[in-house]
């Protein structure tokens, strides 16, 4: 008995250490480039913060954020930045819709995966300066538009002031669901058969069970994506905006975005003081924006497990 209440103690001891042993060996294989990606982002972060409270050299305090953010085109930018947002839902509800078919469509769901999941994986320039042909006065949607008798809905889609951003943002709701689809069409298959036979025995519907089952289960890659597509809308559409407006943001600054007025702040109108200053609104923005979203994802979990 004292033998065996040695080896049991022995054996308790190495399953402790191990557990921590390769938790240290794993920092060990991460750290290399856990640092340089810290050092590479650290050292940008600083400069930049550096660089917005200077002038020419000198400290200026908070003048570049007064300039910065009394300027009416900053404003415009930020404003366009917010309405690009409302494209999320939109995202998220098309991903989903299409995830669910695709999950009960049982002959070529590979082609149409594919097919779904193809233009996100295609350059951004690309796509933009693709579209931006499709959406000329003359382009290629006006001339189909015409052909079939429906010369009302030709538009200047994107020298209209009107609707020039939600064309751009049609563009980018075209390019980012395939990714949605693929996240949550994967989480889908993973969902184990019995929870579908048991609702379809108990008599729910196509749509009461994807929307009481499905959803709950998949919720937290929702939610991740939400916050993915967020953060693109905030600070990843500067290559959307340069292409299709030929880097002005118009027509006027109707297109106009924060990522597109630094650059132009920074080589157009050289003042990298004050692009830097727009750099770190534009930084505490999507800082506020992703902790907001990880507690309502946090939030939304929590609920689900306690239903």
């Amino acid at each position: 008995m004292k033998l065996t209440r040695v080896k049991s103690e022995a054996v308790g001891v190495v399953s402790r250490q191990r557990p921590a042993r390769s938790s240290r060996e794993a920092f060990l294989w991460i750290a290399p480039a856990a640092l340089v990606i810290l050092f590479i982002f650290g050292y940008s972060v600083v400069t930049v913060l550096i660089q917005s409270f200077r002038y020419d050299g000198d400290w200026v305090g908070f003048e570049n954020f007064s300039i910065v953010i009394t300027d009416p085109i900053f404003l415009t930018a930020l404003k366009h930045n917010g309405q690009l947002l409302l494209a999320v839902p939109v995202l998220i509800t098309l991903a989903f819709i299409i995830a669910i078919a695709l999950f009960e469509t049982r002959r070529g769901m590979r082609f149409y995966r594919s097919a779904v999941f193809l233009p996100y994986v295609l350059p951004i320039p690309v796509v933009a300066v693709v579209f931006g042909q499709i959406y000329q006065l003359n382009g290629a949607l006006n001339i189909f538009l015409k052909s079939v008798g429906l010369d009302f809905l030709a538009k200047d889609w994107l020298g209209d002031p009107a609707i020039a951003l939600g064309t751009m943002s049609s563009v980018i709701i075209w390019k980012e669901v395939g990714f949605g689809v693929i996240l949550m069409l994967a989480h889908i298959i993973s969902l184990p058969n019995e929870t579908y036979e048991a609702a379809r025995i108990d008599g729910a519907g196509f749509w009461r069970t994807h929307f009481s089952i499905t959803r709950p289960a998949i919720l937290n890659t929702i939610v991740f994506y939400g916050v993915i597509e967020a953060i693109t809308m905030v600070s990843w559409v500067f290559n959307y905006v340069y292409v299709m407006s030929n880097g002005l943001g118009g027509p006027g600054n109707a297109t106009m975005v924060s990522e597109l007025y630094i650059y132009r702040s920074a080589f157009q109108n050289k003042a990298p003081e004050l692009a830097a200053a727009a750099a770190v609104f534009l930084f505490i923005a999507t800082l506020v924006l992703m902790i907001a979203f990880f507690r309502i994802q946090r939030r939304s979990i929590a609920g689900t497990f306690n239903k």
